[in-house]
């Protein structure tokens, strides 16, 4: 086993943003994470379970997008219905990986992929 290293977790996780308005916007009014942080068109960060996801203000449209955020559910289904009615559009259908856990596949309004994950227990 490895020696325990001076790494205690993942403090936050961040995309970039051109338009920081419309990305607050949709994390905060259309997913519903808790605004925790906010500065200006530079910063902004959301209470998102034990850690916070973070948005980077930018004009360099070569940032975005980039990587992936998950998002744990109970019901995929009701999670993906839910965000549904609020305009949320899915990339066709979910993918499973069998006796582990179901995935449904979104995006911000920057690009960002995002998805939901339902473990199988």
């Amino acid at each position: 086993m490895p020696p325990e290293g001076p790494l205690e977790g993942i403090d936050h996780v961040y995309y970039w943003t051109r338009d920081m308005d419309r990305a607050v916007s949709f994390y905060g009014d259309v997913l519903g994470l808790p605004v925790a942080h906010r500065a200006g068109n530079e910063w902004a960060e959301f209470q998102a379970g034990p850690i916070r996801l973070a948005l980077h203000g930018t004009e360099d449209t070569a940032l975005v997008p980039s990587g992936t955020v998950v998002f744990r559910v109970d019901h995929l289904d009701e999670a993906r219905w839910a965000l549904q009615q609020r305009g949320v559009s899915f990339d066709g259908h979910e993918s499973e990986v069998p006796g582990f856990a179901r995935f449904a596949t979104f995006h911000d309004p920057d690009g960002n992929p995002l998805q939901l994950i339902e473990y199988l227990h």
